[in-house]
Order: C-alpha cells, then structure tokens, then sequence
C-alpha cells in the first residue's frame, strides 16, 4: 500500500514569510527537488555562527545584487535586519557595497568602446 509522501521542509517554509513565487512551479515540476533545495538553503541559516543581524545584511545583498534583483526579499531581509536592530545607516551601506557590482558592466564595455571606437578613427 503506498503512502503519499510528505515534504515537510517545503511545508514549513511556506508557513514562513520567506515564500517565493517560482517555488510554486517548482514544487508542482519537481517537489523533491524543491524539498532538498530548501533543506540546503536553510543550513547556514539555521546553524551558522554568524549572528542573525548580518545573516540579514548578506541576504540583502544577495537580493539586491544586480544578478538577483528580487524585491520581496530586500523587502522582508530590510525588515529582519531592522527587528534584529540594525540602523538605517548598517543597511544603506550593505546597499552601497552592493551596487559595486554593477561597476563590472562598465570596467568590460569601456574599454571595449575605446578599441572600438579607435578603429573607427584610424
């Protein structure tokens, strides 16, 4: 007799307000898969030694970071570093680090533009 199987890192994570969209589709294509992705995710968070304050500092920037782009959890992680007491001033400066990464689209196309537009003018 066969049991339906149960995901009960899946569960639990959708009980949180940590829940993204896409995990839906997911989860209907391959809930396996999405069971041990969230089991995975949720080691270093639940068993790092960093405190949880810049736990939330990384996970804004990851969020924010020009490869991500994922608003609802700048959202919430601005939320949990502010209840877990961080100022205005910690998390703009997380921000502003952040967004050094953008500088890489620059640092590659400009010299690109400058051989370019150097064989344009010889």
């Amino acid at each position: 007799r066969m049991t339906e199987k149960t995901y009960p890192v899946t569960e639990a994570q959708r009980q949180t307000q940590d829940w993204n969209p896409m995990w839906d589709l997911l989860e209907e294509m391959d809930p396996d898969y999405l069971e041990a992705f969230l089991a995975f995710r949720a080691v270093p968070q639940k068993l790092g030694p960093l405190p949880q304050k810049t736990k939330e500092f990384i996970f804004i920037a990851i969020n924010a970071a020009t490869t991500h782009l994922w608003a609802p959890g700048v959202r919430r992680h601005i939320q949990n570093a502010l209840r877990e007491g961080a100022t205005k001033d910690e998390i703009l400066e997380v921000i502003q680090l952040t967004s050094i990464m953008g500088i890489h689209s620059i640092a590659l196309a400009a010299p690109i533009l400058a051989e370019e537009l150097a064989k344009v003018r010889t």
